[in-house]
């Protein structure tokens, strides 16, 4: 998914600062979707104001600075609907853990048995937040997303789990740092 695509799905729920933005692709039911900088969300603002996609009022408090707060127009709607209806792309999967994995024999089994606890902890603590997501939802549809994507996780949490030893051992092969280097 584009920030592009991403900013407009979070400007059509409602209106939003740079900051929100990003912290609703960090943290908010948003953060399932894409990883967005503000190195990518400000540029694709801007260029969205100059397409007529989104505009932005200022607003301003007493001892802070003004904030843009952002909103999606009527074009901006129709783009998104239009990007929306194209036919997906295969989603795109990224985990620097699986690069770890491969490479295991370089760091040992030590090292990699940290990692795994830390990855199980890490899954655990996201499926756990996406349940409780899912508890406080009344949209049928952001429902349906959270259940794909905690069984996904749960998926994912079980192989590591029944399968860490397997891993594990592999890392015990340990290859030396001077054939590693080579």
């Amino acid at each position: 998914m584009s920030t592009r695509k991403f900013c407009l799905a979070i400007l059509s729920s409602a209106d939003a600062t740079g900051y929100e933005i990003r912290k609703t692709a960090q943290m908010g039911h948003f953060s399932h979707f894409i990883e967005a900088s503000y190195g990518s969300i400000y540029p694709s603002l801007a260029k969205m104001e100059q397409e007529g996609l989104v505009t932005w009022r200022e607003e301003t408090s007493s001892g802070k600075p003004s904030r843009k707060i952002y909103s999606i127009t009527q074009v901006g709607r129709e783009a998104f609907v239009k990007e929306l209806s194209e036919t997906a792309l295969d989603d795109l999967f990224r985990s620097p853990f699986l690069l770890l994995a491969l490479y295991c024999r370089w760091v040992g089994s030590e090292f990699l048995s940290n990692e795994i606890d830390r990855r199980v902890a890490h899954l655990e603590l996201k499926i756990s937040g996406m349940k409780h997501q899912l508890e406080l939802s009344s949209d049928p549809a952001a429902s349906w997303t959270l259940e794909y994507g905690i069984s996904t996780l749960s998926a994912s949490l079980e192989y590591l789990k029944t399968n860490r030893s397997k891993l594990e051992q592999i890392a015990d092969e340990r290859v030396p740092q001077t054939q590693a280097a080579e």
